[in-house]
């Protein structure tokens, strides 16, 4: 496995994101061109609606266990929080989104007391920013 950085760090499930997803798009497609082309039968719109059905339902389900994966994430990185921060930061964890929490997980433990009081102290709270601001990248392999 390569090793992790910020510039390859996301996920990509070949079955998921380049067929799943584009044949669901395709025959959703398809379905809309075939009930228009015809007659405007209640079968056609039949077939219509469950070819968007099954696309919303695959983008719902990708979506939901990212949500899953956040709210671990979230809870793995306050238990972090606990154990390394200094005292002074230690109350001011439950000040941290769930958006900065995720970001904070690449930072190494040596660098994230540091890392963790800039992004409280500055706001800072688009996560690509955060992620970029780690210098000992802590790889996570076990993404959704």
């Amino acid at each position: 496995m390569a090793e992790q950085n910020f510039e390859n760090h996301g996920k990509f499930v070949p079955a998921f994101h380049f067929f799943v997803m584009p044949v669901a798009a395709i025959n959703f497609g398809w379905e809309i061109y075939r009930w228009k082309a015809g007659e405007f039968t209640l079968a056609g719109f039949e077939s219509m609606l469950l070819a968007a059905a099954l696309l919303i339902g695959f983008l719902y389900a990708r979506l939901f266990a990212l949500r899953v994966q956040d709210r671990i994430i979230r809870l793995e990185e306050r238990v972090r929080c606990q154990r390394l921060l200094p005292a002074d930061l230690q109350p001011r964890i439950a000040e941290f989104t769930a958006g900065q929490l995720v970001a904070l997980r690449f930072a190494s433990d040596a660098e994230l007391p540091a890392l963790a009081r800039k992004v409280l102290d500055e706001k800072l709270t688009e996560r690509n920013a955060i992620k970029k601001l780690a210098k000992n990248w802590k790889p996570d392999y076990l993404r959704a």
